[in-house]
């Protein structure tokens, strides 16, 4: 590491453009760790977000960004990221990571924030070549392994130089079911904001459905004018102009992340999430984008199927939860940061479930932001 001191301070709104551009030139920087985030969280769901910057004589040699999400009555905890599957340290040295680390301790002392969750990405770069090594984020909160327990997965696709390219490399049956609704008169639009009028009611439905509680539609209204167009929001239509599907992708460097996607069940006849999928795939894949990032899934489970049929291959997700006691000790949390559903979980999802849906979303909405995953 080089002599010149290093200072890590707290990043300001004026320090946007420095942050994006550290991370445009990391090879394995995503969209989520760009400044729209923490712009978004804030605006919509009111939450500080420290987002740490490490400067040597002026120049940002490492970044840590987080979230202090928290009940109004407690502390909750620092996570990096929250709303996503990735966060993490970037640094151009281990020294420096622990240096952002042990920074991000300190405050959380001074705040009386008991823990600190890491979710540390897989090495997009290496996806094409597994014995390339990551390097960017070595140090303390890197070479410690996180808890056993329930392992997830991203799912990654390296795409082809061109749509046609990539629809040739998948199997009959899937080209089959990639083609059926167009013929069957399904289309598709992308766009930005104007089209949240129609994401939304298919994403709070679909949501209910799952018994899971539904992003406020300020959060996605906020990520999509924040991202803008590195932000795209689709929607798959019946003949009739009813939405059956929809979702939104976040476009940085060489990767288009999905981070919601929804369908409508009475619809899946007609297979209008395949054509979702398709039409982003395409879009990636035409403008040049070399992989696709599908998200999180537990291997073995229905969504890491629905993926794997696409060709993405699973990245191991490496979330880690510290505790932070006021006596400068860090201990890594036996408590696991990925966990399986059940118990209160499946019964909490039976009753959402069958809520109205004015109900759901009006509940869900309110409710979702203290979820951090």
């Amino acid at each position: 590491m080089s002599r010149e001191k290093l200072q890590i301070r707290r990043a300001e709104y004026s320090d946007a453009p420095g942050w994006d551009d550290y991370i445009a030139a990391n090879r394995d920087g995503l969209a989520y760790h760009r400044f729209a985030w923490k712009q978004a969280i804030e605006a919509s769901y009111g939450f500080d977000c420290p987002y740490f910057l490490a400067e040597q004589n002026n120049r940002i040699c490492g970044v840590l960004p987080t979230a202090h999400i928290h009940f109004p009555i407690d502390k909750g905890q620092l996570v990096s990221l929250p709303y996503c599957d990735v966060g993490g340290i970037f640094a151009n040295h281990p020294e420096i990571a622990d240096a952002l680390f042990n920074h991000a301790c300190d405050y959380a002392r001074a705040h009386k924030i008991a823990k600190i969750e890491i979710r540390t990405p897989p090495a997009v770069s290496a996806a094409s070549n597994p014995d390339k090594r990551n390097t960017h984020k070595k140090g303390f909160a890197h070479d410690n392994p996180g808890p056993t327990g329930v392992r997830k997965v991203r799912m990654l696709l390296e795409l082809q130089e061109s749509s046609d390219a990539l629809l040739a490399t998948f199997k009959s049956k899937l080209r089959s079911q990639v083609k059926k609704p167009a013929r069957e008169g399904l289309f598709s639009r992308l766009g930005g904001q104007e089209l949240l009028k129609d994401f939304y009611p298919v994403f709070a439905e679909n949501m209910r459905d799952l018994g899971s509680p539904v992003h406020s539609k300020n959060w996605l209204r906020n990520v999509l004018k924040h991202y803008g167009e590195n932000a795209r929001c689709g929607v798959v239509y019946m003949p009739d102009q009813t939405p059956a599907a929809a979702g939104i992708i976040l476009c940085h460097n060489h990767v288009v992340s999905i981070p919601w996607a929804s369908s409508l069940q009475r619809f899946n006849r007609f297979n209008p999430n395949m054509f979702l999928y398709w039409t982003f795939l395409e879009f990636a894949a035409d403008k040049g984008y070399r992989f696709f990032d599908f998200g999180r899934s537990t291997p073995g489970e229905g969504t890491y199927k629905f993926k794997a049929q696409w060709g993405a291959k699973p990245q191991p997700l490496n979330w880690q939860r510290w505790m932070i006691s006021n006596k400068k000790e860090v201990q890594a949390s036996s408590e696991p940061a990925v966990s399986s559903s059940g118990g209160t979980r499946d019964v909490a999802e039976q009753i959402i479930s069958k809520t109205p849906l004015p109900v759901a979303t009006f509940l869900g909405s309110r409710l979702r932001k203290y979820i951090t995953l």
